[in-house]
């Protein structure tokens, strides 16, 4: 991000957790179901239970409110889009490609 010029807002999400309308605009804009956006290998997911479909995606959204370590992240905003970048790769998607140059 910092190579195509941008100096990123880094947030910490652990310490400031998105409030639950920022959340849902973070993975609507990221064209992401509630469900890709939660992070399947941490406690909470298996103590709540949430691997199953009787959880609606409000509730969901409760929870990773709740628990913040459930949120998949990082989430990258720039003026070309909103992208879970997992793998880091995608940022490229919503960087300008003019000001990347060559970088391995």
């Amino acid at each position: 991000i910092r190579h195509a010029g941008i100096e990123p807002i880094v947030i910490e999400y652990l310490q400031t957790p998105p409030s639950k309308d920022e959340l849902t605009q973070l993975i609507s804009q990221a064209g992401l179901t509630v469900r890709d956006a939660i992070r399947k290998n941490v406690d909470p997911y298996k103590d709540l239970d949430l691997e199953q479909d009787r959880w609606t995606d409000e509730q969901l959204i409760d929870f990773m409110i709740q628990y913040p370590i459930l949120i998949n992240r990082p989430f990258v905003v720039t003026s070309k889009g909103t992208r879970l970048c997992r793998p880091s790769e995608i940022v490229l998607d919503i960087l300008d490609s003019e000001n990347l140059g060559y970088f391995a």
